[in-house]
This record gives structure tokens, C-alpha cells and sequence, in this order.
């Protein structure tokens, strides 16, 4: 399969849960506007060979402040331990941990945007998902700060409802072709990914970078070399490893394991996105149907719902309390399958991807495993406020997310702007 055969799959949100007209806005005008705490899982003992560091980073990216740490103890990068990937155009703060047995000399980082808050030692490493959830403090600016009451009662809505739990435009990178890349990875496409990755004739990318891509589509892989920055990591990685005689399959795999798993699973979140679409114009997202696998939020969980156990009338109440969601796929080796209608149109959304079953279940997914994921989590802890301040009008809301789940994706239903759905490249 070819890389443009998957160019059907739109990987973005296309559906609203709410029918509220959007107060439109903009976010992330500042790193400060955008704060994100994390909630912890668990807290240290105070004693074992991982140090633990609840960081402080402001403008910084996560890949800025792995090398920052990597440098500052002298560790190799698998020394460090994450829950997830936080912002970079953000105040957020969150736990990392170092495989550090004897205790260093100094952990200030001298960095002016990474701040260190405290330091213990625990008996593990910090994996990812090893957090409870996210708490989010955000300001919409360009907005009138009178329609908060708006924003209120669209939270309220999604508080009572649940919020649809899409993959954002994260999941998908700058280009939004990060599933484009998976598919291709998926079917031993090395060609296709290297032109998708490097060239001119994939995904849109920023004017800026189309003399470089020129330069790979005419087999110059010394000079396209030469042009991308180690903030191209993937694609400084990719030509280099074509200049220096390598392969294509050689050279898309220089990527990294980590990274083509990451591929993978943006195409898996592509799948599942499709789903929640279809649920959602269905309108049977906030409610379980007979096939379904119901999510158990407490113990993130699959059981099958049968008709006998719908026709009891327990579930509804479960469900309306958000106990119980229904769940969508991460399709890999292994998942859990539903019945009836409900794996119907989970294998449609996946034939949309032109991807066949049999080669997810060849792939080697590594940490990207297959998996249900709740089509809808709840929103609790909600905030509103409005104001000015030296940057102009906002209205700030608040609220708690479990782990996973993108705030991006609720401002997007109090919002309805297409913010998260174009990629606007500039020349800089």
C-alpha cells in the first residue's frame, strides 16, 4: 500500500457533542495563559536509587528538557523517567525521575525556564501513564469576557454528558500526517515513508522547508542534509542515514523504535477518532448499545454488554453517572473484540484506513499496545472566570482531565474554530 492511498483518513475531530454556537478565541498567546499541573498516581517514599524532581517549565519543549537533564546528572536518556509529554507552549509542571543511585551534587538545572521544586528518592522508575490525570488553568484571549456564562454552561453540559475523549491535533504532529507515517510503517512502505517524511509531494508542510525537500526529491541527500536543524530531529536523522549509504528501509527505521511505535499508534488514534465520529452522529455516545465493551472508569476496565443486561435498566443509570462509558478500539495484536453492530463499524473505520487487520497484527507495536480507550471522560473540578489584563479580554476555565485526555479537546467545543483542524505554515 502506498502512503496516498491513506490520504481518506482525516485524523482530527469532525464532530461536536454540543450545538452551542462557539465564542471563538485563540490560546496559547502566551505560555502563560496555558498552565497544566500534574496529578500524581502515587507519591515517593523518600528512599531508593530514582531520584525524583517536580519540575517547573515554562516555553519549554519535553525533548528540551529530557536533554536538560540528560546533560545537567550526565545520564543516558533511558535513565529518565516520565509520566507524559507536557506543552511546550505552557507553564506545566510534573514529576520526572532520574536512575541516579548516589545523590548529586546540585539539581538546579541553571536553566531560566526549567525550575526545580523539590527533590526525594523512590524505589522506581516513572513510567508513562504513571499519573492520575491533568489539571488544567487556561485563558481564552480574543474573546468578550461577558460570554463566560456561556462557557459555563457549555462546561456544565459536557460535566453532565461527559466530554468525547478524541485523540487532538497533538497526537498528529505539525504536518498532521503522523498516521500517514504509521500506515507506512505498518506495510513495509520505507519508500513512502521517506517521501511522506522528507519529500515534496506528501502532507503540506511550511514554505521554508520546500528547498530541502526538493533537494531529497532529486536524490541530493548531502545537501538536504545540510539544511534541516536538529530540531528536524526525525528528518536530520532520516537523510543523514540516506547520505551516508544506508537503505530505505534502513534509513526510515534510524528514526528510532520509540519513534515508528509512535507513528503507529497516531495511526491507531487516527482509527479511533473515526469511531467516536460515528458514535457521536449517531447520537449513542453517552449511552451503551447491545456489543458494546463499557469502559469501567474506576478500573479502567472491559466488560461485554449483553441485551438481557441492557434490558435490566442497571447500566442506564451506571452510564448517566458516568461510572460506565462505552469504549472504541487501539487496534493492534490481541485487542479485545466487541460483538454485533458495534464490531461492524469498527472494522469500517478501519478499512477507511486501508490498512488490513492481519498487518496490525504483525506489527511490533512495543509500549503502543493494543487497547480499548473510553470514547467519552469525565470533566470534573470545572472553574470559569473572566477578566483583562495587560494582554487584553479573557475568559479562563478550569477543570481536571484523566490521563490521556486533551484539553484541546474540550476548548475546542466551547470554541468551535477550526484551530485544531488547518496547519497554517509560515516562513519562519
Amino acid at each position: 500500500m502506498s502512503v496516498e492511498m491513506m490520504r481518506i483518513v482525516n485524523p482530527l475531530p469532525q464532530r461536536y457533542l454540543t450545538e452551542e454556537a462557539g465564542i471563538g478565541g485563540v490560546i496559547k498567546a502566551a505560555p502563560e495563559d496555558f498552565l497544566v499541573e500534574e496529578l500524581p498516581r502515587y507519591e515517593p517514599c523518600g528512599q531508593g536509587e530514582h531520584l525524583y524532581l517536580r519540575i517547573e517549565k515554562c516555553g519549554v519543549s519535553h525533548a528540551e528538557l529530557l536533554g536538560c537533564l540528560r546533560r545537567h546528572f550526565n545520564v543516558p536518556e533511558r535513565a529518565i523517567g516520565f509520566a507524559g509529554m507536557k506543552d511546550k507552549i505552557a507553564v506545566t509542571r510534573q514529576t520526572v525521575s532520574i536512575h541516579l543511585p548516589q545523590d548529586p551534587r546540585d539539581v538546579d538545572l541553571g536553566h531560566d525556564r526549567i525550575q526545580v521544586l523539590w527533590a526525594t528518592r523512590h524505589g522506581n522508575k516513572i513510567r508513562r501513564g504513571h499519573l492520575a490525570g491533568n489539571r488544567f488553568s487556561i485563558r481564552i484571549r480574543e474573546v468578550d469576557p461577558t460570554k463566560v456564562m456561556v462557557v459555563r454552561r457549555q462546561l456544565e453540559r459536557l460535566e453532565r454528558s461527559g466530554v468525547p475523549n478524541y485523540f487532538g491535533s497533538q497526537r498528529f504532529g505539525y504536518r498532521c500526517n503522523n498516521h500517514l507515517l504509521g500506515a507506512a510503517v505498518l506495510t513495509d512502505d520505507w519508500p513512502g515513508m521517506l517521501s511522506e517524511l522528507l519529500g515534496t509531494g506528501g502532507s503540506p508542510f511550511p514554505e521554508y522547508q520546500r528547498p530541502r525537500r526538493e533537494l531529497f526529491d532529486q536524490g541530493r541527500f548531502g545537501d538536504a542534509a545540510a539544511l534541516w536543524t536538529p530540531a528536524d530531529r526525525n528528518e536530520l536523522v532520516a537523510v543523514k542515514a540516506l547520505r551516508d549509504g544506508k537503505s530505505e528501509r534502513n534509513a526510515g527505521r534510524s528514526v528510532g523504535k520509540s519513534t515508528l511505535a509512535f507513528f503507529v499508534s497516531a495511526l491507531q488514534s487516527a482509527v479511533f477518532n473515526r469511531v467516536l465520529d460515528r458514535r457521536i452522529e449517531d447520537g449513542t455516545l453517552t449511552t451503551l448499545v447491545e456489543g458494546d465493551l463499557a469502559w469501567k472508569h474506576d478500573s479502567r476496565s472491559v466488560f461485554p454488554v449483553t441485551a438481557d443486561e441492557l434490558a435490566g435498566g442497571e447500566l442506564a443509570g451506571r452510564v448517566e453517572s458516568l461510572e460506565l462509558s462505552p469504549s472504541g478500539p487501539l487496534w493492534g495484536p490481541g485487542m479485545t473484540r466487541p460483538g454485533a453492530a458495534v464490531a461492524e463499524a469498527e472494522l469500517e473505520a478501519l478499512d477507511a484506513a486501508d490498512v488490513a487487520l492481519d498487518a496490525l497484527g504483525r506489527a511490533d507495536l512495543g509500549r503502543r499496545r493494543a487497547a480499548r480507550r473510553p470514547l467519552r471522560v469525565p470533566l470534573p473540578n470545572l472553574q470559569t472566570d473572566s477578566g483583562v489584563d495587560e494582554h487584553g479580554s479573557y475568559i479562563r476555565v478550569a477543570f481536571d482531565l484523566s490521563r490521556g485526555a486533551y484539553a484541546t479537546v474540550v476548548l475546542r467545543e466551547l470554541m468551535k474554530t477550526p484551530t485544531d483542524q488547518t496547519h497554517a505554515f509560515s516562513d519562519g
